[in-house]
């Protein structure tokens, strides 16, 4: 196998009705996997997913398909770097009380899906931080598909490094001390043109 044979794979996106084979007969189908695997959009992995693809909507970068641990969540049509924090108050699984709720803002170095390369140097590599809480506080109601549910406060990312430089994480009552833009869904376009356009 040569080296020209590793480059990073063309993913193109699938419809879920792709077929699952073995013995070149249908098993399953994709999207049966998806529903198996992705049901659960309270936990934190699921909910992180699904945040980046609530603000790639609002932006209008979600065409394509997610990039695994790239160096920054989003790029827009615009050309703005957006980086997507979530928290919710509410886990999937049982609980003593509602989860302390903080978003990680730690600076990293950065990896580059396509060349398969990373960065030594550790910086935030966004213009814009979005912070999506989920901030439903009943179990029995709670649904991440309803937006109503949940609030986006934006920030240029300048503000974290000019106030927070080396700070690893950000509780939302410190995050609003830095005067962020709060937002529902259908506001987060415009808070994020304000923030990466430096109009803010």
């Amino acid at each position: 196998m040569s080296n020209a044979d590793l480059g990073p794979l063309v993913i193109t996106r699938r419809s879920g009705s792709e077929p699952i084979r073995a013995n070149g007969e249908a098993v399953g189908r994709l999207g049966e996997f998806w529903s198996w695997a992705c049901s659960d959009l309270a936990n934190n992995t699921m909910r992180g997913v699904l945040a980046e693809y609530l603000v790639a909507t609002a932006l209008g970068a979600a065409a394509g398909t997610r990039t695994e641990w790239d160096t920054v969540d989003i790029r827009t049509p615009e050309g703005w770097r957006v980086e997507v924090k979530s928290t919710a108050y509410l886990q999937s699984w049982a609980q003593s009380g509602a989860s302390n709720v903080q978003f990680g803002i730690v600076p990293a170095a950065g990896w580059d899906a396509r060349t398969g390369t990373t960065s030594a140097e550790v910086l935030r590599r966004s213009d814009v931080y979005v912070f999506c809480l989920l901030h439903h506080q009943d179990k029995q109601t709670l649904d991440p598909l309803d937006l109503d549910q949940w609030t986006f406060y934006v920030l240029p990312t300048r503000v974290l490094d000019e106030r927070c430089p080396g700070q690893k994480s950000i509780r939302p009552s410190s995050l609003k001390r830095l005067n962020p833009l709060e937002s529902d869904f259908t506001g987060l376009q415009k808070a994020v043109a304000a923030c990466a356009e430096g109009t803010l």
